[in-house]
């Protein structure tokens, strides 16, 4: 669980007798010490779940330098071995996917992609929340070996989705990448992420009917996303 004195939340304003923005510490990635992101304790609702950490992603994703250190860092697993001709990227990581794909098909490298051209595929959400790709675009996932990157993952589910997706459309997925995931694999998949649970031990998700804040007593800080937070 959480700090004892962070335990208490209202409306996302006070905690512990500090607001959000107060709250908010740096950490580094245990393997990569270059790249750092930003941590909030609290009470917070995803799409999905409930959080006692805020997972901000914006000094990496919103970064040109820190893009490029996390995307060498993705692929360094990947580049000698595995093929891959599309991203299909979620959560505003464009940008490192984009250095990803520049980092794999680097001519003067051993990487099995040298010289590809790796497109970068951000799907569109409909109104009901699913994955769709639009026909002119159908042809960067089909047949092709496709890399996931998500900037962060909790649950998995929208990554077992974001599978879904890409097979639907007759891609193969070739691996999977997070800026931070507290999950180990989807579908026998591993993810591969620069900040793990290793780095935020005490990171707890739970379903939202079985949160213990909630069942507590204790208000919801904010609604966050992998784009920010907005405050109840």
């Amino acid at each position: 669980m959480m700090d004892q004195k962070y335990r208490h939340g209202y409306g996302g304003r006070i905690h512990g007798g500090e607001t959000m923005e107060r709250r908010l510490r740096k950490i580094k990635a245990s393997k990569y010490p270059d790249i750092s992101i930003g941590i909030i304790p609290g009470h917070f609702a995803t799409r999905h779940s409930h959080i006692n950490y805020y997972v901000d992603l914006v000094s990496v994703i919103c970064s040109c330098q820190a893009s490029q250190m996390a995307a060498k860092a993705l692929v360094s697993r990947y580049i000698a071995s595995t093929p891959v001709e599309s991203i299909v990227c979620l959560d505003g990581g464009e940008v490192v996917a984009a250095f990803m794909a520049l980092e794999m098909s680097r001519k003067e490298t051993r990487s099995v992609n040298a010289g590809a051209d790796i497109a970068i595929v951000t799907p569109e959400l409909d109104s009901s929340g699913q994955l769709i790709l639009r026909d002119n675009t159908k042809h960067l996932i089909e047949d092709k070996n496709v890399m996931l990157l998500v900037a962060q993952a909790t649950t998995g589910r929208t990554l077992e989705q974001a599978i879904d997706y890409i097979r639907y459309y007759g891609g193969r997925v070739s691996g999977i990448c997070a800026l931070f995931s507290a999950i180990l694999a989807v579908d026998g998949i591993p993810v591969n992420a620069i900040f793990t649970k290793d780095d935020l031990q005490d990171y707890e998700t739970h379903e939202p009917d079985e949160c213990p804040e909630c069942a507590a007593g204790h208000k919801i800080d904010a609604i966050v996303n992998n784009f920010g937070y907005s405050k109840l």
